[in-house]
């Protein structure tokens, strides 16, 4: 398929551009510096521009068939909400339609899958702005007429691609790890663009 990666130099997407590569599809990576990128494969693009300027969102996203979309700000705002609701409309204005975002488990009715140390500390004190810029921008995707899927991987970890994790579990499961590796995150967020069983739906990722 012809796929378009935002976030795509941050530690996820450099992760979905790889997994992408291997699995033989056309990949357009969007980033403000193209150097951040190994520009060494023929079937991967790069798409020079700020999320945050509608116009060169939509440039990239006219002609893909999938978009994916990883953007991180570390504990900062804004980003991904502001981000996310440019890729929407740009999707929306564009027809393309199939959207896989990723979030954070906790968000909506998975914050009873968390700890109290996620809850209270992580997300209620030191992570704040970042957790309430997830809420904002699963409420842009959940708006839009796309056919859309919110991921909501646990907190990341370095391990390698392993393909064996839960997914889809109910909010109220206390027993999951509450961890997740970024190359198992991709590797679940690719097989959405090939699976409807999670359309408009916001399955949880961990181990």
């Amino acid at each position: 398929m012809r796929v378009l990666i935002f976030g795509s130099t941050g530690s996820i997407g450099r992760e979905l551009v790889d997994q992408a590569r291997e699995q033989g599809h056309t990949v357009t990576a969007f980033a403000r510096d193209a150097t951040k990128l190994d520009l060494k494969h023929n079937n991967l693009q790069v798409a020079q521009g700020d999320v945050m300027d509608l116009a060169s969102v939509e440039r990239a996203v006219e002609g893909q068939e999938a978009v994916l979309c990883s953007l991180g700000a570390g504990r900062k705002g804004t980003v991904r909400s502001e981000g996310t609701r440019n890729i929407v409309s740009a999707m929306e204005n564009t027809g393309v339609r199939r959207f896989i975002c990723q979030s954070t488990l906790g968000v909506g009715d998975s914050q009873a899958n968390l700890n109290l140390f996620w809850k209270y500390i992580m997300f209620g004190l030191l992570l704040r702005p970042a957790y309430l810029d997830h809420v904002s921008q699963e409420d842009h995707v959940r708006q839009s007429r796309l056919d859309w899927t919110i991921v909501r991987p646990a907190a990341f970890t370095d391990g390698e691609r392993t393909g064996r994790y839960r997914h889809g579990f109910p909010g109220t499961d206390k027993t999951t790890e509450l961890k997740i590796s970024r190359a198992d995150v991709a590797d679940f967020m690719l097989k959405q663009l090939t699976d409807d069983t999670y359309l408009h739906k916001t399955p949880g990722l961990s181990y």
